[in-house]
């Protein structure tokens, strides 16, 4: 048969004309290692949002200093933030100069270490700087992994694969809480749950010594060979073929263009910039509706709820990255089957209701009202909170920025949208504890529900439907809303 635009994997028409080439989720256990070991990068960042929500009960006990400071609380778990910021906004730059292989070991370096200086910590001054390696690693990873795995995955199946890494980090948050019952009444408590986050980051370098390159990161420096080999064990014979001549087209196109591209270069080009703003907006959305604020603090809102003890604290915090991990499931199958979109608006209107319950649990306990009932109605606003968020507004931010940039800015771009993500985390969680008792922690949430009103808002006017598209659609879609349709791409707009 002729090849044409419509028959090349590059059009969403491919599979139609060959729908037997189609892949399916678990059809390469080749492609689901690759996915779970560079997933790992999302369970260190996951245990680490996690861990510290725990320790931070046992560090004041340990440290007068932190307990008669909020301040020192909101830095201890702000830190890593911080360096994850820093990591971030090199990460994207590591990550298009050295490949994605060479980012997630480094990440995995600096995140050991930092684990190693967080166990051994004699002040909460080498604690905090211990946190900010510790971040620093997180934040090349949060770049890392969706674009290592967006890149080595069929069209198809993209959306699930790269939500397959935010699962990694709901189950990381999930083991936080189990480990960190599990050292509750071992000597050291809080030294044991921040230095065990070290061992998956071991694991993981070690396993990302035998697992190649992105084959199109090896394609855009030109290595075709290495390219080819990779990809030969992810797609069957003849769309091999097809994959490689199709790739190998936009090489020769890439060589016509700017490659070297800088931050600026961003902001420069109108399809990049917007492409930007809807990518980040979502970042930052995510955030500003709080998940972090319950991952970090869920056991001190438990206790501001009514429920006193460390350890029933801890076990129902575990309960809710438990549903946090089982949501993240779910939104692994529909985001490739109800799309980005519709998933990310009713994600977004259940976070409103959830967080609506929440407050008014919390109002009540504030103003006098200290029964168990309320304590309850928190601890449901809580896990529906999770139960909304976790399917939608978790795994969607991270998977539409891995798939709306072209090939050469997609590292850079990637890495200043998750710096986008870590500073709005920053904010938050560097602002939570002052916020809530200069205002309450009921009139807290509610801003939260408020900004959430804004995110639907937002996604509705600026996010693109991308489920089922290839990066070259994705990329039409930009030049059209920047310079206007044309007929012969109008469809790939109705978003």
């Amino acid at each position: 048969m002729t090849l044409t635009l419509e028959s090349l994997p590059g059009s969403s028409g491919y599979l139609d004309i060959y729908p037997e080439r189609k892949m399916y989720y678990f059809k390469n256990p080749y492609v689901l290692g690759l996915t779970v070991v560079a997933g790992i990068g999302g369970l260190l960042f996951g245990y680490d949002t996690g861990v510290i929500s725990g320790a931070l009960l046992y560090i004041k006990d340990d440290f007068e200093a932190v307990r008669n400071s909020s301040f020192l609380q909101e830095t201890i778990v702000s830190m890593a933030v911080l360096g994850a910021i820093v990591g971030a906004a090199a990460g994207g730059w590591i990550n298009d100069a050295y490949g994605r292989k060479k980012a997630t070991l480094l990440a995995d370096v600096v995140f050991a270490i930092g684990a190693a200086v967080m166990a051994a910590a004699p002040d909460p001054y080498i604690l905090i700087a211990g946190r900010f390696l510790v971040g620093m690693g997180v934040g090349v990873a949060s770049v890392t992994a969706p674009v290592y795995i967006a890149e080595a995955s069929p069209s198809e199946i993209r959306g699930g694969l790269v939500s397959t890494n935010v699962l990694m980090i709901t189950v990381g948050q999930f083991l936080s809480y189990l480990i960190n019952l599990a050292f509750t009444q071992v000597p050291g408590t809080w030294r044991w749950m921040l230095g065990v986050s070290g061992v998956p980051a071991v694991i993981q370098f070690v396993f990302m010594l035998f697992l190649p390159e992105s084959p199109r990161w090896l394609f855009m420096k030109d290595e075709k060979s290495k390219a080819t080999a990779v990809l030969s064990k992810i797609y069957d014979f003849p769309r091999l073929e097809d994959e490689i001549d199709y790739l190998s087209s936009q090489l020769e196109e890439e060589k016509h263009k700017k490659i070297n591209v800088s931050y600026m270069d961003v902001f420069k080009s109108k399809e990049i910039r917007i492409a930007f703003l809807a990518g980040a907006g979502l970042q930052a959305f995510q955030q500003f509706t709080g998940i972090n604020t319950v991952m970090y603090y869920s056991p001190t809102i438990v206790q501001m709820a009514g429920f006193r003890s460390n350890q029933l604290a801890l076990l129902l915090s575990l309960i809710v990255a438990a549903m946090n991990a089982a949501g993240t499931v779910l939104g692994i199958y529909l985001i490739d089957h109800v799309g980005r979109k519709k998933l990310a608006i009713s994600s977004l209107s259940g976070v409103i209701v959830s967080l609506a319950i929440l407050s008014g649990a919390l109002f009540a306990g504030q103003y006098g009202s200290t029964n168990g009932l309320n304590g309850c109605i928190a601890v449901i606003g809580l896990a529906l909170y999770i139960a909304f968020f976790s399917p939608g507004m978790g795994p969607v931010p991270w998977t539409v920025n891995s798939e709306i940039y072209p090939e050469a800015y997609r590292g850079l771009c990637g890495g200043m949208s998750a710096t986008v993500n870590w500073i709005s985390n920053l904010i938050v969680a560097q602002t939570f504890l002052s916020l809530a008792e200069v205002a309450g922690t009921g009139l807290t949430f509610l801003i939260f529900a408020a900004i959430a009103v804004l995110a639907i808002v937002f996604v509705v006017v600026y996010v693109p439907e991308t489920q089922g598209l290839t990066f070259e659609e994705v990329e039409r879609i930009w030049k059209e809303r920047a310079w206007g349709r044309d007929s012969n791409t109008e469809s790939l707009l109705v978003a």
